[in-house]
């Protein structure tokens, strides 16, 4: 946490994402929320709950609440990179896969920073696992993969951690694919269009925007993911469950896709005060239907389904807090 004279103000905000935890300066506080690729839900869910904090503040209105805080939320490498960056106490916030968030407090992956400190304020959207396979790929399974070339994610990102999951569950290693490449999300798309890769893996919320430009623009489908492999995923790990993306999803999903995943969450540090993170949550619940508007993926959060699911790290004092006034704990 650093103190700053005002007339640094605005350079601070626009450099929040490397500022620190919290940055202070007289009455204002500056929060940074690590998110995901520009085309992603992360992104939004991110930039959806600034929204909703910005909405909150009192400064400037007759009504409001005081608590001077602002909200950044840049684009990222995705759910690994947040909770590295909150254990190095440059993010506050960050958006993460379920499944990270319990392997980082868990401690037992060498895929994602350990963290005892981690905590859980409150779940957001179900997000599938997602095969994303060209056109005439030919691809109707995971092991029809062999010889082809394959986008399995940029470093950092929770895509780029349960594909290498599903690889080593699979028994397929990177020789079993023609190629193998580490684009972000706002690439593989296009590169799939292009004809540079034949499928990508991708965890997102559904619908997806970078999703639409393949399946809508180049014919591109959703391959079923349904073996014993998911199935025993499923089985031994407490936030994945099976998945189905309905008829519909997308142009090229004429009948439903069935996949396993988990849910996208907000966590933070234990350090992070209680009174900034209460305040983020009450922002988001006191306004979540106007929040729910900001993205079809959110249209079945409920206040006691988002304290639930996919949180098995601590939940923070400053969320028990409000979920205690509130009756939801």
């Amino acid at each position: 946490m650093r103190t700053l004279k005002t007339t640094l103000l605005a350079s601070v905000f626009a450099t929040a994402a490397i500022a620190g935890t919290p940055v202070q300066s007289a009455d204002k506080t500056f929060i940074t929320i690590g998110t995901g690729g520009p085309t992603g839900v992360y992104f939004v869910t991110g930039n959806a709950i600034c929204r909703m904090i910005h909405k909150e503040a009192a400064e400037g209105r007759k009504k409001g609440r005081k608590h001077g805080i602002r909200c950044s939320a840049p684009s990222s490498a995705g759910s690994t990179y947040n909770i590295a960056q909150i254990t190095a106490g440059e993010f506050d916030f960050g958006v993460s896969q379920s499944d990270w968030q319990y392997h980082s407090y868990k401690g037992d992956s060498d895929k994602v920073t350990k963290n005892k400190d981690l905590r859980a304020v409150f779940s957001v959207h179900p997000e599938p696992y997602q095969l994303i396979a060209s056109k005439g790929s030919g691809i109707k399974s995971w092991k029809d993969m062999k010889g082809k070339r394959f986008n399995m994610g940029n470093p950092g990102s929770g895509q780029r951690a349960t594909t290498e999951l599903l690889m080593e569950r699979y028994k397929t290693p990177k020789d079993f694919f023609e190629l193998v490449t580490e684009m972000t999300s706002s690439e593989h798309s296009k590169a799939l269009c292009d004809g540079k890769i034949d499928a990508y893996g991708y965890v997102v919320g559904i619908p997806n925007s970078g999703v639409a430009v393949a399946t809508e623009g180049c014919g591109a489908y959703i391959v079923n993911l349904d073996t014993d492999v998911e199935k025993g995923l499923i089985k031994e790990f407490p936030f994945y469950g099976p998945v189905d993306i309905p008829k519909g999803a997308y142009t090229s999903v004429t009948a439903p896709v069935k996949t396993f995943g988990g849910y996208a969450t907000i966590v933070t540090s234990a350090k992070v005060p209680e009174n900034v993170v209460y305040e983020v949550v009450r922002a988001v619940f006191e306004n979540l239907d106007d929040f729910k508007k900001l993205h079809p993926a959110y249209s079945i959060l409920t206040p006691k389904g988002m304290i639930k699911n996919g949180n098995s790290a601590p939940l923070h004092p400053g969320a028990v807090k409000y979920y205690k006034e509130k009756g939801l704990m």
